[in-house]
């Protein structure tokens, strides 16, 4: 995107790197003592659901080693589930589950796996293989999301969701995640899923990469990214900057994903979110930021909202 430029020209452009996201951002406006709030899934979705926003229904918890035979029992007449670590991070020990073929559990790039399959990551996630820190971990079972059919072209099997990054309440910088084969239906740039820019004004693609790389269809559909347009997004940006007044951190990247029948549903939040956002939109996120510094913080959601819509329209 932005070539081999020098550090100088990188902050010229106002690219966020590292150091200045640790030190500047998540330093002065993420105070550590909120960080269980997001750090926890189980704690996200207490206080999500207790402000009134929509989550994914929780189907089990697991929380000791001798909790795991009693899986079968657990997800009796559910086809399709995800387990996923309290703790995790980067999409690791996540596993996505689309449906049944007997006794064979069915993953979304078509692997069978067995229920000794799945209780052996669950007993992994409880040893806190997954977990930041290394800590002894807590094995969560959600219900599989419905995603909306708009999608049905531009992602491979996984749910696709929607990064928002919130800086001091006003939506900053938006990307939709896409899977792919490569990243085994999961929505996590690491493992091959794309990015996708979107104007916050529109909820329109701007750019789309993977692995960093500029592309434009989705390389296992061949659908042109340029074509999608985000829906609900008039529900979804207040949804994304309400999660700062929950939460109170200052820099905070907020997961959505869209449900066929429910809307958008908060996934998790994450109070390091990433830097690729601004690869995905060929955009450094520093001016925004300064612009949104110099703004009311007494703003409702909506002011801010409206803000953000009307400051970084960009199609």
């Amino acid at each position: 995107m932005f070539g081999f430029v020098s550090p100088r020209t990188l902050r010229q452009k106002g690219i966020l790197g590292m150091n200045r996201r640790n030190i500047h951002y998540i330093g002065q406006y993420n105070d550590r003592k909120n960080f269980p709030l997001v750090d926890n899934k189980l704690k996200t979705k207490q206080i999500a659901q207790e402000a009134g926003i929509s989550v994914p229904s929780m189907i089990a918890t697991i929380k000791n080693q001798s909790e795991i035979k009693h899986l079968t029992s657990m997800i009796a007449g559910v086809n399709g589930f995800v387990v996923k670590p309290a703790h995790g991070s980067a999409g690791k020990g996540i596993i996505v589950i689309v449906g049944r073929d007997g006794d064979d559990f069915i993953k979304p790039n078509g692997e069978r796996l067995s229920l000794k399959d799945i209780q052996k990551d669950i007993s992994g996630i409880l040893s806190g293989l997954y977990s930041l820190g290394g800590k002894y971990d807590v094995a969560m079972i959600e219900s599989l999301v419905e995603f909306d059919p708009i999608f049905d072209n531009y992602s491979y099997e996984g749910v696709p969701d929607i990064r928002v990054v919130v800086y001091r309440g006003f939506p900053a910088m938006a990307m939709l995640r896409c899977s792919t084969k490569q990243s085994d239906g999961k929505a996590n740039l690491h493992q091959g899923a794309i990015g996708v820019g979107i104007d916050l004004a529109t909820g329109k693609p701007i750019n789309a990469v993977q692995h960093n790389r500029a592309i434009s269809i989705h390389p296992d559909t061949g659908h042109d990214f340029s074509q999608l347009k985000i829906p609900h997004w008039d529900r979804l940006l207040p949804l994304a900057a309400s999660c700062y007044d929950i939460t109170k951190l200052g820099y905070l990247g907020v997961d959505i994903v869209l449900d066929k029948n429910l809307g958008p549903l908060i996934l998790e939040l994450n109070a390091r979110p990433g830097l690729a956002i601004q690869i995905a939109n060929r955009q450094g996120e520093v001016p925004r930021f300064e612009l949104i510094d110099n703004q009311d913080m007494s703003l409702s959601v909506e002011e801010r909202v409206r803000f953000s819509r009307e400051s970084f329209n960009l199609v």
